[in-house]
């Protein structure tokens, strides 16, 4: 099974990869992929570069073999859109081979505005990962699909290539990218938020207001 974890990592921070862990133990793959965003269609611009983003991600995992990272959306032009990863990626794999893709619950509650949003079921299973806020509206197209294609455990993803979803609420920090950068940008320090060598890469580029002097 092929478990891609996608975001803008705007920056990484122990968040991210804590959830990633959990991901690949809860479902019992050996590693999840990473898959930072080149150009996210549904907000404005990011804080740092595409190639910045990519370098503090590869110093966070750097050692940790449960997580990988997948750079393929950089290298399109354009908006990443996720049905076009996940169609690349079903190509690769086969028609066979379990493909997951993680959102939150947030992200999902307006899945029905992704891009080619119908195509998605049929290319990969989607595991929601509950976050604080409210429940979806019942409703909806996002409710609707989770009531036809909800599974109960990560055992039924290995079954299939695709088409189910499943609900999982693992533990997490309470971190935040945005709260980061207004940290970042308010001269304060995210240590203990973002791996000391992602703050180090942060302060020698000067990324989000950072002073690459600061000692903070």
């Amino acid at each position: 099974m092929h478990v891609i974890y996608g975001g803008t990592f705007d920056p990484v921070h122990h968040g991210h990869l804590r959830l990633a862990l959990e991901i690949s133990d809860r479902l019992g793959v050996d590693y999840v992929s990473l898959v930072p965003c080149h150009i996210p269609p549904h907000r404005g611009q990011t804080g740092a570069s595409s190639s910045q983003r990519l370098e503090l991600l590869r110093l966070a995992v750097a050692g940790e073999p449960q997580l990988r990272i997948d750079d393929r959306e950089l290298s399109r032009e354009g908006a990443s859109y996720t049905a076009d990863t996940l169609r690349q990626l079903r190509a690769e794999l086969g028609p066979d081979e379990p493909l997951v893709m993680v959102v939150g619950t947030d992200a999902f509650a307006g899945f029905d505005r992704w891009r080619e949003w119908q195509q998605i079921p049929g290319l990969a299973h989607v595991v929601v990962v509950r976050r604080p806020g409210p429940a979806l509206d019942p409703s909806s197209e996002p409710a609707r699909l989770l009531a036809e294609r909800g599974v109960e455990s990560p055992e039924a993803l290995h079954d299939s290539p695709c088409g189910c979803v499943l609900e999982l609420d693992p533990p997490l920090l309470d971190v935040s990218a945005t709260g980061i950068r207004e940290r970042i940008g308010d001269g304060r320090s995210p240590r203990y938020l973002v791996p000391d060598s992602v703050w180090t890469e942060i302060r020698r580029q000067g990324l989000y207001g950072a002073c690459p002097d600061g000692n903070f």
